[in-house]
């Protein structure tokens, strides 16, 4: 009987504790405040959002890429040995300058010119023989076989001296091209064998930078076009160049697609092959377009929009865009020259909602 007394009790509170509330529960706020009713404090809409805008102007624009390579000298040679003997002489250094035909090394051949000196008397013994074997033959005092057989051996023996010849000729090493030791593998006195590489000769008429470039750009290039090359030794400092070619294929790794820039006018003793070089190709360049900052773009490739500032509201637009450049983009269509893009506070905004124009600096805080 008490528990049943001190349960209709504690209900007799609670019974009065809700009329005196007149039904709302303890805590709660008067009128709804707070859940988005009546007051008005909730209403996005009504909220009004800082921002910053510039106007769409007309101007030029034009896109660039800049990748890095080696510079290379036109071409390279390898020279090596045809013969195997010991070096008497080497005559170059590397940076040595060189022209076609200049002796670069010289090897022994003192047994191959014993070799041909026997070799020139064993020819003139077989010139001498076919002589008079010839005259005989005439006067059919030999078989025609005799008389082959002495032919034959004339030839042989030229054919041994000519051998011998130009196995000699191969003992002086000469420089095959105009241009610069780059390499020396060899010093006088080694024993070098056939095959053997002694020297390395560049053509440093032409030097070029040999890049790899993204197939979304390379359609852009075509020999013949100008490129601006810097070096990383003279910074600052930029040196005319020329795309010379653009290969047919792209690397099947990379995806980049080799192009080759030759280097205009260049002093050597400042491009050398083997300096670091940036290469900045233009890609396209548009004149009177409507150009607008990269910040006020918003969304991905193919869903662009921008928000335009209409009368109090943000208004939101669609824009298919072009070429981008150092912070400006070119708008081909949805805008109008003089319209105003809001370029700060639009990542806060929705289509319609209330905008208060401010300064720059204010705006950045805003956000």
């Amino acid at each position: 009987m008490r528990g049943f007394a001190r349960v209709v009790a504690g209900t007799s509170l609670i019974v009065s504790a809700w009329a005196c509330g007149g039904g709302e529960a303890a805590g709660a706020p008067p009128g709804g405040a707070g859940r988005g009713g009546g007051g008005g404090g909730g209403d996005e809409g009504s909220r009004t959002v800082p921002v910053e805008v510039e106007p769409v102007r007309a101007g030029s624009i034009a896109r660039s890429v800049t990748v890095s390579g080696v510079i290379e000298p036109i071409r390279s040679v390898g020279v090596t040995s045809q013969l195997s003997g010991v070096l008497l002489g080497v005559g170059v250094e590397e940076g040595t300058v060189v022209r076609a035909g200049r002796v670069l090394a010289r090897i022994d051949v003192r047994e191959l010119e014993a070799q041909l000196a026997a070799a020139q008397a064993s020819y003139d013994v077989a010139e001498a023989a076919y002589a008079r074997a010839e005259q005989l033959w005439e006067r059919r005092v030999i078989t025609l076989p005799e008389y082959e057989r002495e032919r034959t051996a004339l030839a042989a023996a030229r054919s041994q001296l000519q051998q011998l010849r130009t196995r000699l000729a191969y003992a002086t090493v000469a420089a095959p091209i105009t241009g610069i030791v780059t390499e020396k593998r060899v010093e006088a006195g080694d024993l070098v064998a056939p095959n053997t590489r002694l020297f390395t000769l560049a053509d440093v008429s032409t030097l070029v930078v040999r890049v790899g470039v993204s197939e979304l750009d390379v359609v852009e290039l075509a020999p013949g076009e100008r490129a601006t090359v810097i070096l990383d030794a003279f910074r600052g400092r930029t040196l005319p160049g020329r795309i010379r070619r653009v290969f047919p294929t792209a690397d099947p790794t990379t995806r980049l697609v080799p192009v080759e820039v030759a280097l205009e006018n260049v002093d050597p003793n400042v491009a050398r092959p083997g300096f670091l070089a940036r290469v900045t190709f233009a890609l396209g360049e548009h004149e009177n377009v409507l150009l607008i900052p990269a910040s006020a773009l918003m969304g991905g490739s193919g869903s662009e929009a921008v928000y335009v500032v209409e009368e109090d509201r943000a208004v939101r637009r669609t824009v298919t865009t072009g070429l981008s450049s150092q912070g400006r983009v070119e708008v081909v269509a949805g805008l109008r020259e003089g319209e105003r893009v809001i370029t700060k506070g639009n990542t806060m905004l929705r289509d319609g909602m209330t905008v208060r124009v401010i300064a720059g600096a204010a705006a950045t805080r805003a956000d």
